[in-house]
């Protein structure tokens, strides 16, 4: 077929299943929408077709990812000699944080697993938070370690894990360990005390991987980098482009205290590739082989918000989002049930009927936040926390506005006016 009409047929095919998750009244999940100058980015980096595989495959690509590496260090305030990798998104950085704290954990004992596999390895545990995100058991189960391995830790009524149960935890098994610690969970956007917990973690030989898949973006923000006070003492970190750096998908980062595990868990030579001395050659820090160049639209980002248009993005975002849930939460028939620590927040709709059960408001949630989304206002998502239907209200999309947040929170009061009408 000729390529305008393959096009024009996949435009009139998609038409119905294209979900507006770029627009400012995406409050579903933890999705940006797209900067102009990463959008724009972006199709140059399909125009150029670089393998951003090697220096040599594609010079200026990989020279952009050094830059935007470097840049991404100093705005999250992580250690200028972390090594760092462009991935697909964080569960391929929780891969390889963890392919790294692998490596090291098991050199420490002897254990070269690169070159013997995990049959007759040494065991290793990691300790966790119970809230955390799938994402983590689903790079554990990648790297074969197993959910088994994996040792989850109640958290306090603040979303965080305590200091005395995670040295309890440590203290209770001689195999070397990971843990896991978050900046901003998914639900409630809680932040461990990483100023407390990292040297407790450390102290016991302890790999510690900070889960900031959006989170550590507070640390571009003077209001709430506080929140991330101690994370630069930990062993790697994630996070998310396509989240609150408004990036096109696919784009994750990963970052390593310890360059030398890093690299001995990925790096890989042939002897018909071009490896140039001196050079940054990616594939010796990605699960990847070929690769799209996907620094590109994450440096056009930088360069169009700059250090104060992303502290500004970040605390604008948070402020919609305490609105949000105050005022959806306000309404008759609704509840707040926990105002965000940054961007995220849950609402709770309670079902009037006497004798309604935890069961029932939890129907009457799903079924509010259902009618919401089909008014086309706005689009929010459900959740459970801690055995209760939520309405998950997420904010991170660079062009959502006051106005944005006064046309969701009018959706919602009519929903519930109308099911009040009829008695529903």
């Amino acid at each position: 077929m000729p390529a305008d009409d393959v096009i024009a047929d996949l435009v009139r095919d998609v038409e119905g299943g294209i979900l507006g998750s770029a627009s400012g009244r995406f409050f579903g999940w933890v999705i940006g929408g797209t900067l102009p100058a990463a959008l724009a980015a972006d199709w140059l980096v399909s125009a150029w077709d670089q393998n951003a595989a090697i220096h040599a495959c594609g010079p200026a690509v990989a020279v952009i990812e050094e830059i935007a590496g470097a840049w991404l260090k100093e705005l999250f305030g992580l250690p200028a000699n972390a090594s760092f990798a462009f991935v697909t998104g964080t569960q391929m950085a929780h891969v390889t944080c963890l392919g790294a704290a692998r490596h090291r954990q098991l050199a420490r004992l002897g254990w070269d697993v690169e070159e013997n596999g995990l049959f007759g390895a040494p065991p290793l545990r990691v300790i966790t938070s119970s809230e955390r995100h799938g994402s983590v058991e689903r790079a554990l189960r990648m790297l074969g370690l197993g959910k088994n391995a994996v040792q989850s830790v109640p958290c306090n009524d603040a979303g965080q894990l305590e200091p005395s149960a995670l040295e309890q935890a440590l203290a209770a098994g001689d195999r070397p360990a990971i843990v896991i610690l978050q900046a901003g969970d998914l639900n409630i956007g809680a932040f461990d005390s990483f100023a407390e917990l990292i040297p407790i973690a450390h102290a016991h030989d302890a790999w510690v991987h900070v889960d900031g898949a959006f989170g550590l973006w507070a640390a571009a923000s003077p209001r709430h980098r506080h929140l991330l006070r101690g994370v630069e003492l930990a062993d790697s970190w994630t996070n998310d482009g396509h989240k609150w750096l408004n990036t096109p998908f696919d784009c994750g980062y990963a970052f390593v205290a310890e360059p030398g595990a890093h690299r001995g868990a990925f790096s890989h030579r042939t002897s018909y590739t071009m490896f140039v001395d001196g050079a940054r050659d990616q594939i010796d820090w990605t699960p990847e082989w070929s690769r799209r160049a996907r620094a590109v639209p994450t440096y056009a980002a930088i360069r169009q918000l700059g250090r104060i248009g992303i502290a500004d993005l970040v605390e604008r975002s948070c402020g919609h989002a305490h609105a949000l849930v105050r005022r959806i939460g306000a309404l008759p028939g609704a509840a707040a049930l926990r105002e965000p620590v940054i961007n995220q927040g849950l609402v709770r709709f309670l079902d009037p009927r006497a004798g309604a059960t935890e069961r029932d408001h939890d129907r009457r949630t799903d079924a509010v936040i259902a009618a919401i989304c089909a008014t086309g206002e706005a689009f929010f998502g459900g959740t459970t926390w801690r055995g209760l239907r939520c309405m998950r209200v997420s904010v991170c999309n660079w062009q959502t506005s006051e106005a944005d947040v006064d046309r969701a929170v009018t959706a919602a009061r009519r929903v519930l006016n109308e099911l009040a009408d009829r008695g529903a």
